[in-house]
Order: C-alpha cells, then structure tokens, then sequence
C-alpha cells in the first residue's frame, strides 16, 4: 500500500533526577555528598532512507518515545543516557511541525538527519551543591522533561520525470514501455491509484544514460480543487525537473478535442498551490507527446501538434503499442535533463 502523508507524535525520554546521598564509610565520618546526577533522555531522530519508499510504517505506528534517563544514585555514581529512537523516512519526505505548519527539514537525499525532539537534560545530584559553608546540602535535581511534538509527513516522490494527462491517455502503457515497471492497466479512469516510478535507459556502455519517471493518477478539469485524484498526487511531480504531457488523439477517449484537453491538463497543473502557496508546476519545462496514433484520427494529430509548435514546445507522436516513436522520445528526454556545460545533446545519440 502506497502511503504518501501520515502525522506522527514524538516523546523524547525524560532525563534522570537527581540523587540526593551521603558517603558512610568506617573511616570517613564526614564523608559529604555523594549524590550522582540523574542521566539525560533520549532524542527522537529522524532520517531518511533509500529502504523505505511509503510512510506506511507511520500509518499504523503513529507514536515514537525515547527512553528516559536513569536516576542517580549514591557514591557519585551517574545515571545511565536513555537510548535515542531513529525514525526512517523515505528519501523525498518533507516534515512539517502540525501546530504551526512550518516546514522543519525537507529530506532530500540520503542519511540526512535530524533531532526532532530533544531528550531532557538529567538532574544534578547533591554533590553539585556542596560549598564551605554548606557542606551537607540536601538539595537535588530533577530530571527535565523530553520535548513532546506532533508532526505531519509527507512524501514527494524524487523522479527526473512526470507523465501528465488525462485519465486513460496512455501514461501507464507507456512506463511498461519505457521501463521495467509493471503498473496495472486497464481502460476505465484512474486506473493508476498511485504513482509508479520507472528508471529508463538510453545508450550502451560506457555511454549509458539513465533517468527516473514517474507516472501519476491522471487528471480531470477541477484537480487542483479536488475532483478526482488530483491534489492527493499533484504534489509529487513538485520535485520533477521535466513534464512529459500525454494527450490521447484517438477517437477512443471520446473527448473531440485534444487541443482542449491539453489546455484543461496545463491550467491544472498553473493552479496547482504547494503547502507554502507556491506555483511551482507552472513554468516546469514541457515536451508533449500525442498517443495512440496507431488508431489516431489524423485531424485530431494535425490540430494538436499546430497548436503545440505555435506555443513552441517540443512535440512526439508516439504509440506505445507499436513502439513507434519511442525511441526517439526517450533520446529527447535524456537530452533535455542533461545538466547545463555537459556535451551538446546531438553527442548523446
């Protein structure tokens, strides 16, 4: 089960009180204070893993403590630290303070980490407060208390690439494709549930290039306001550095116009808002691809790529049924994530 948000709450260990104590030795009738310190709790860590990919473990195990700290104890004899708690968290998970909203540590890559709540400091025993004149002091410490916090979760799925596009445009078909991935696939909407990631190759050694795509639920005019499946997993191409918009120009979709259904996708993903209020889809590098043209009506391919190369964007006719196309595709993809001061993207094929 993919599991992308989950709220947690985190109780870091009380520290140790304290020990309040006296040395009673044969030989030493004035022994003085011998109260050891009590020891300090536990933090809760957090810390992001290339194991994990789901917060699923959070879902049914929402409460994490750290251990407390032990007492001190007599003959100046410390308490034992309590042992901290280590959460792990997939690579991609962002981690928001559920009180204020704020954004605590965004994990983007691996073994980042991080204390979300901090143990409590242990008490000071008598033997801190002895001086000249109050050689027999009775005072002690107790231990602070932990940090308590509740946090909210949630997962960004890390892919060089997201397919966009309406239900049943092909996103699916596609990855399989491309990749070794096995989404399910079917012809009725929303098919896709969560998103499927897929690592495609281009080249042969030494030369091989490889990049991740993510296939997302595919999207319906009202998304960003939460028909469908929309704002549950619009989020997840945030991270993506390039857009591949999918449109259907077979007659099978039963929508006329492909033009249209390009138009609805983008002003979707323009009014898309991030947790910050963010348009972060809006200007993300686009290629287009028209899909199924091995049963394309050739006025619905004709209309749709006009009015793409009008707006100037990179244009593919593909079927990912036949293969046609792919090829080709998949060489544009990788030139255009190439980094910036690499070799020209005519080197790479």
């Amino acid at each position: 089960m993919f599991i992308d948000e989950a709220k947690i709450r985190v109780k870091a260990g009380d520290g140790g009180n304290g020990c309040m104590a006296f040395r009673r030795e044969k030989f030493v009738p004035r022994g003085g204070p011998s109260g050891g310190d009590g020891g300090h709790g536990g933090d809760v860590v957090m810390v992001s893993s290339q194991r994990h990919n789901t917060l699923i473990h959070f879902r049914y195990n929402p409460e994490h403590k750290g251990q407390r700290g032990e007492h001190g104890m007599g003959s100046n004899c410390s308490g034992s630290d309590g042992n901290s708690v280590t959460l792990q968290v997939p690579v991609g998970t962002s981690l928001y303070d559920q009180e204020t909203g704020e954004l605590v540590h965004d994990f983007s890559a691996p073994d980042e980490q991080v204390v979300i709540a901090k143990g409590g400091r242990g008490g000071r025993g008598n033997q801190h407060f002895a001086t000249s004149v109050h050689q027999a002091p009775r005072e002690h410490e107790l231990g602070r208390p932990g940090e308590e916090r509740l946090y909210r979760l949630e997962l960004k799925l890390l892919a060089d690439v997201g397919l966009v596009g309406y239900p049943n445009a092909g996103k699916s078909t596609l990855i399989s494709r491309i990749s070794a991935a096995r989404p399910k696939i079917a012809d009725y909407p929303f098919t896709t549930l969560e998103p499927n990631l897929g690592v495609v190759t281009v080249g042969e050694e030494p030369n091989l290039e490889s990049f991740v795509v993510a296939d997302m639920p595919g999207l319906i005019e009202g998304a960003h306001l939460g028909s469908g499946l929309g704002t549950q997993f619009l989020r997840h191409i945030e991270r993506t550095r390039l857009l591949l918009h999918l449109v259907d120009v077979s007659d099978a979709s039963g929508r006329p116009d492909p033009v249209e259904d390009f138009k609805v996708i983008n002003k979707e993903l323009a009014s898309f808002t991030n947790a910050n209020g963010e348009h972060l889809l809006a200007n993300k590098t686009m290629i287009v691809a028209a899909t199924k043209i091995d049963s394309a009506n050739p006025e619905k391919l004709k209309k749709l790529a006009t009015h793409v190369k009008r707006r100037k964007l990179e244009f593919h006719a593909i079927s990912a049924v036949t293969g046609q196309g792919i090829e080709e595709l998949k060489w544009a993809l990788a030139r255009r994530l190439q980094p910036a001061g690499d070799a020209d993207a005519g080197d790479m094929k």
